[in-house]
This record gives structure tokens, sequence and C-alpha cells, in this order.
């Protein structure tokens, strides 16, 4: 049996508006990650048949194009293992679509459904030390609007720990400007949390408002031109502020910055205080706490601090012995 006639538009239009957004009702951020693997994919294996994109067929699109593309993203776009994952989960999760609707195509789904994910080694996650925050929160010209924004953004992220696109989808009617001060942010899989905020936050974002007023129901972030922010231009920004916070604190020429590094912070900062992880994890808005636990691994300090509780071996006497107060309290006994 042949898969010659199967045209590919239907199915990728069926795909995200019937599956992803009207049956599993995936959250805005997902359908977009999702878009952005398959825009790809396609650029990918258009190029690879030699013809357009408008010409490809379902055909066109098998286990070996899947395998060619991942390896592309790993070769030539210097893409992380976690990152190769995640598009192949988008495409895997296509072609079970497809299985269930076409039956011809079920040898040819089934042979891209058995790629299997890449295993990798996990590094703790990076993080920065408290002086590293403060030189790239020094860069953003506050005297201009766009510096203040950038300045409270980044200050926010340390603040929460949100994933960038939660912190660009705030809005002003999501934070509690009384006491208790909060923040509810919307995360994956569309849970929701409310993370505490610190006095000095909310007064930057105050400040921020009076300058640049927006409506309760606006985004708080926004460009000059009040539209949305785009996570890129966040990075791209931030890559900057690094850039000149370089000068002052070279340790951080050693680290690669990005908003999501400031969760890492904010994570690793927690757990010096001794907070328990269960309650970062509700923090952070972790499904697991396997994840939250990378971050108790990350942190040297917190490591050093428990080393200093545990005496080497042979190298002072038993406290006991140590104390003659109380060997001559036994003798007495």
């Amino acid at each position: 049996m042949s898969t010659h006639n199967i045209a590919l538009a239907p199915l990728v239009q069926g795909f995200f508006h019937d599956w992803l957004i009207k049956q599993r009702g995936l959250s805005a951020h997902t359908v977009r990650s999702y878009r952005d693997t398959w825009k790809l994919f396609l650029r990918y294996s258009a190029d690879r048949h030699g013809r357009p994109v408008a010409k490809l067929g379902f055909r066109d699109l098998g286990a070996p194009e899947v395998l060619a593309f991942l390896d592309h993203l790993e070769r030539d776009r210097h893409t992380g293992v976690g990152t190769r994952n995640c598009r192949l989960a988008a495409l895997r999760s296509f072609f079970s679509f497809v299985a269930t609707r076409e039956p011809l195509a079920l040898a040819q789904c089934s042979e891209a459904l058995h790629i299997q994910l890449k295993r990798s080694t996990k590094r703790p996650p990076s993080y920065l030390e408290p002086q590293e925050i403060e030189a790239i929160l020094r860069q953003p010209d506050r005297s201009r609007v766009e510096g203040q924004r950038d300045h409270t953004l980044l200050s926010f992220l340390y603040n929460t720990g949100a994933r960038i696109q939660e912190a660009l989808d705030v809005r002003i009617q999501d934070v509690n400007f009384a006491k208790p001060f909060c923040v509810r942010l919307l995360g994956k899989g569309r849970k929701e949390r409310v993370c505490p905020l610190w006095p000095e936050t909310v007064v930057l974002l105050r400040s921020l408002l009076a300058r640049q007023p927006r409506g309760d129901e606006q985004r708080i972030f926004v460009s000059r031109y009040g539209e949305p922010l785009g996570a890129s231009g966040v990075r791209f920004k931030l890559a900057q502020y690094v850039a000149e916070a370089r000068k002052a604190v070279p340790s951080l020429a050693q680290k690669r910055v990005t908003p999501h590094t400031f969760r890492h912070s904010a994570a690793v900062s927690l757990v010096s205080a001794g907070v328990d992880v269960t309650v970062i994890r509700n923090w952070l808005g972790h499904a697991s706490l396997d994840t939250t636990n990378l971050y108790a691994q990350a942190n040297l300090a917190t490591k050093c601090a428990a080393l200093e509780l545990v005496e080497p071996p042979a190298s002072r006497p038993p406290r006991w012995r140590r104390d003659p107060g109380l060997l001559e309290w036994l003798d007495s006994l």
C-alpha cells in the first residue's frame, strides 16, 4: 500500500487546529513550540528533497527525514540534546495523530514513532552568584523607559524564578500590590501558581507603571510602542548587559547567561537559604521533585556548609575527649 496520495497540508492543519488546540487544549506557548519545530522540519525537508514546502507530500516525511533533521539540529544549528528531544517529541506527536486517521500511513508512522529520545549526562544547572546578578542589574539605563523596564524585568525574574514567557505574560491584574505582595503566574500545562514578591520588586513595578501606564488587563512588560515583548528580544538585550557587566565581574565570561539563568539562580538562592525543596518545587512550578533536586546538587556553598558539620577522620580527638569537665564528671560517678 502507498502513501503517495496522502496530502500533507490537511494533516498538519488538523494536527494543530483539531488535535493540539481543540482536543488537547494545549497552551499557546506549547503550540508555538510545536509550530517552530514544524517550520524548521518542513524547510529542512524541502531543501533535502529539492522542492518547495508546498510541493511536499506526507510520503516525504518518513523516519529517514526525521533522523536527518535531528542530526542537522545538533551538527549545524548546535542544538543541545534537551532541545533535540523536544523537537522529536513534537514530531512524534504528529505521527501518532496521523496513525489514528490514515490507515495507509501506519507503517510509515510506526517507523518514526520508534525513533528514541537521546540520552545525555545531566549537568547541574548554571547559575549566577549574587555579585554577578548585581553587576548585570546595574547595566540598564534606568533614565530611559526601556532601561527601567529591563531592570524591572530582570529583577522580577530573579525574585520569582519565572520562565521568561511566564514573566512576559504577566498582566497588572495578576499582581497583588497590597500585602502580602505576590504575583499569579501561568506556567506549563496551564498550571497556575502564586509567587511572593519582595517589597523592592513591587516598588520597581509601581515605578515602571507610573512611567508607562497600562490597563489592568494589559501586560506589564511591553515595547516602547506598547506591544508585547518577545523572548528573543529579551535575550538579545540581556546579552548586551552581560557583555558590559563582564568588565566589572570577569567571572561572567565563563558563563552563558540567558533569562532562564535567572530562574536557576533564584532556585539556588532558595536552596542556600535552607528552603525545603518541596516549597521550591511549588515556587518554580516543577512537575517533578527530581528537577528541583538538581539545584540542591548545583550549590557548592551549601555542600561546603554541610561538610563543615562533619569532622574528617583522625583530625581531632572525639568531642567527648576534648571536654575535661565532662570527663571529670564521669569519673566522679
